[in-house]
């Protein structure tokens, strides 16, 4: 067991980042040595698989327009560079897998100076900035969808198509079951792995607005935690079957009984719904980099798999796409059946393959 080749994966930041990470980390963990090379905010989301081993890094936004956040920001990536160096010569990996997001950007670029295979991964349909500028040291790029936009031609030969890359718990599931004729759906109100606060303010108010007009649901909403009494007040106010969760790595217990979802729109969120074939609402958050969120929105709609509501409408028109929903079940039953027919539940094969190719020398 010993002597299993070393693979790092560089992630971090958010969910959209980390848990395409961890799916990949325990396909490979069965023949590789895996290790996480995360950042402080990419922790949280291993504390619950005790089975990979992570090493917290140093990380930092390189992007931003304050003068001051910038320079700290360039400080921090050198600090990073140098640390992954001194890691990455102990550790002797034969590949670096860096899965998007700054927080991979430095140990890429440190197992690039040390002459490591370097290959990225994009989940989304818009290539984040960091993985932009890896591009000409990668040896793959592996994209969740053919659709992708902002690579350059000239890289054309490098990209591999491998789906989006889902959780164990997604992969293992078989979720395919719709009572069209129910007088209650259940709606799952998910704001990704920060929460949307604009979610907790607005929405509560919208279903109180549904079951005015008789639209009944039965609710299952993420929230930030100052946000709780908010909510709860007015649930129990309108007699509803309710439940309020902040954050959580495993919401496959919430697929399986939701018939309905409202969503921001990372790519990891809007794959494990269209995965467990639920129906969803996406609102793509407004300020995303590169507007990444809504071309994700966008691919996912044109496919015929969710509605698409931009958030500064959501008081406005969510109440109209909520009654939609309740009433036409034929509607809602046709985005499933069209569900049914996408499947990433071989993307991580498909990338352990091309890993496995890349490590033995084959391009």
């Amino acid at each position: 067991m010993n002597n299993k080749i070393n693979i790092v994966i560089a992630t971090g930041g958010t969910g959209g980042h980390v848990f395409p990470s961890i799916g990949l980390a325990n396909c490979l963990n069965d023949e590789y040595k895996v290790q996480i090379f995360t950042d402080e905010r990419g922790l949280k989301y291993f504390r619950y698989d005790k089975n990979l081993k992570v090493k917290k890094i140093i990380s930092s936004r390189v992007f931003s327009k304050n003068i001051f956040y910038f320079f700290t920001g360039i400080l921090k990536i050198f600090i990073s560079i140098f640390s992954s160096l001194k890691l990455l010569t102990e550790l002797k990996p034969k590949i670096i897998i860096g899965m998007g997001g700054y927080s991979s950007f430095a140990v890429c670029l440190a197992g690039f100076i040390l002459r490591i295979p370097i290959l990225i991964y994009e989940n989304n349909l818009v290539i984040g900035r960091a993985n932009r500028l890896l591009l000409p040291i990668s040896k793959k790029i592996l994209v969740s969808s053919k659709n992708i936009r902002g690579i350059n031609k000239k890289y054309e030969n490098k990209i591999f198509f491998t789906g989006f890359l889902l959780r164990k718990q997604l992969v293992n599931s078989n979720i395919e079951k719709f009572q069209i004729n129910k007088s209650s759906l259940s709606l799952l109100i998910i704001g990704g792995s920060q929460s949307a606060k604009i979610f907790g303010d607005q929405i509560p108010l919208i279903i109180k607005k549904c079951h005015a007009n008789d639209i009944k649901f039965n609710i299952y909403q993420q929230c930030q935690e100052s946000q709780t009494n908010y909510i709860k007040k007015i649930y129990e106010n309108l007699n509803i079957k309710f439940e309020l969760f902040s954050f959580t790595d495993d919401l496959s217990k919430y697929y399986e009984i939701c018939d309905i979802a409202i969503t921001r729109c990372g790519a990891s969120s809007m794959a494990e719904l269209v995965n467990s074939t639920i129906p969803f609402i996406a609102v793509p958050l407004p300020s995303s980099m590169d507007n990444h969120q809504l071309r994700n929105a966008e691919y996912f709609y044109e496919k015929g798999y969710c509605f698409l509501l931009e958030q500064k409408y959501l008081l406005e028109k969510l109440f109209d796409i909520l009654q939609t929903a309740h009433k036409d079940r034929d509607k809602l039953y046709l985005y499933k059946q069209k569900m049914s027919k996408h499947s990433d539940k071989e993307s991580l094969t498909i990338a352990k393959n091309l890993i496995k190719e890349t490590i033995n020398g084959k391009i």
